[in-house]
């Protein structure tokens, strides 16, 4: 799950550092001068002590988990704080700003730009293999050229859908709509959901952009181009699915599953937590669901979440924190994780493992991850997911012609600016 929240007052001790807005070292606005080269870690066991932060459930886990590394690396110590998800952004920034940060800490995806345009993050260095990762999860990594941490667990979005309400998954847009109306007239109130608008909107919507072959950034990543076609045509299909009366535009808080399981909703898009969610509440009810990659538009993509792993350059114990990093990267450790908190992998080749092959579920989150993209690593990106949280409930409630809200969104993204 991307389990981010929006940025709050810390941002405020983001600003005081005087560097909020502005790339690593004296970047440019033409893409920044070339960056620092990222230090060599000494070969060698990890030794010395190493402060880890981690959050949620993770947070919980990754102490006892830790015992493995330590059992390697006998002289070293692995500290772990556990973190509330709604406390942590506020808390790393409150650290880096007061020059009190952890050796290593987890990341939400979307936070990687805000706090690697600090220059408190550390280059990720050779140890690091970068081709072991989805491709998007690594891009996770990615800020102005540059890549610090590493993917630690992803997720991603398919469609989940009756398979007693409709023949088959949708391959296509024309697909996505004939099938929820084959679901409505099977019996359906609504073919489908999507998130109308508001937090996190985003997330639905992106992907369908993604997938129309819309662009968010120039190459150089210094401007915006949001107003593009492909990004038009993408706002032009979301909202027929709400003018057809296909999808609700309101929808009663926890009324989504119980209603998917009782038929009278055909389809959802979400991540791997629902799969848990709908099987506690219903298991029987689970032969009528399936899940299937999200349709194509000229292309196919998704959403792709997750949260990161980063060492921060004020530490004491660089070589030991980065190989404890490496180390959560090993394939065989990933999947040990994964059976220990169900985190999925984002390392390709630990899904050969039978523990997930042998889920099909897993398997359709799995295929999905290969050209699932992350949004761009920008510090400012939280504000912009803001302005298109909200442009887009205009666009499903009011009926706003989707070029004037692709327009609206640009000129907003550009006041914002990208912030490196």
């Amino acid at each position: 799950m991307n389990r981010t929240v929006r940025v709050g007052a810390a941002a405020l001790a983001i600003a005081a550092l005087g560097l909020a807005g502005c790339g690593r070292g004296d970047a440019d606005t033409d893409g920044g001068a070339a960056p620092e080269p990222a230090q060599e870690v000494a070969e060698g066991e990890a030794s010395g002590s190493i402060e880890v932060w981690a959050m949620g459930t993770e947070g919980e886990a990754l102490g006892a988990f830790a015992e493995a590394f330590v059992a390697e690396n006998p002289e070293v110590q692995v500290n772990v704080t556990a973190i509330p998800w709604d406390a942590a952004h506020d808390k790393i920034a409150t650290a880096i700003a007061g020059g009190q940060t952890p050796d290593v800490s987890m990341i939400g995806t979307t936070w990687m730009g805000e706090f690697a345009a600090t220059g408190a993050l550390d280059p990720t260095p050779e140890l690091i293999d970068p081709s072991i990762f989805f491709e998007g999860a690594w891009g996770s990594t990615d800020v102005g050229g540059t890549h610090y941490g590493v993917p630690w667990y992803v997720e991603t979005r398919v469609l989940y859908y009756r398979s007693d309400l409709v023949t088959e998954p949708p391959g296509d847009w024309d697909g996505l709509t004939a099938m929820a109306v084959q679901a409505q007239e099977a019996g359906a109130d609504w073919g489908i959901t999507l998130q109308a608008g508001q937090t996190g909107a985003w997330q639905t919507f992106m992907p369908f952009a993604w997938q129309a072959g819309a662009e968010i950034l120039t190459e150089d990543a210094t401007e915006f181009t949001i107003d593009s076609p492909e990004f038009v045509e993408a706002l032009a299909y979301y909202q027929s699915v709400f003018t057809d009366d296909l999808a609700p535009t309101e929808l009663p808080q926890g009324s989504l599953e119980p209603d998917f399981m009782a038929g009278r909703i055909g389809a959802f898009v979400s991540g791997p937590w629902h799969v848990g969610i709908l099987n506690d509440l219903d298991a029987a009810g689970m032969e009528n669901v399936a899940l299937a990659p999200l349709p194509a538009g000229a292309q196919q993509a998704s959403f792709i979440g997750g949260a990161n792993l980063a060492v921060f350059e004020d530490t004491d114990n660089r070589d030991a924190a980065w190989k404890f990093v490496e180390w959560l990267s090993r394939p065989e450790v990933q999947v040990d994780w994964f059976e220990t908190v169900n985190d999925l992998p984002s390392v390709a080749s630990a899904w050969d493992d039978p523990a997930i092959t042998d889920d099909e579920n897993l398997a359709v989150f799995g295929q999905q991850l290969e050209t699932a993209v992350a949004p761009p690593s920008i510090p400012t990106w939280e504000e912009v997911a803001s302005v298109i949280d909200n442009e887009l409930e205009r666009l499903t409630k009011t009926g706003a012609d989707p070029q004037e809200v692709a327009t609206a969104i640009q000129q907003q993204a550009a006041s914002i600016g990208t912030g490196l």
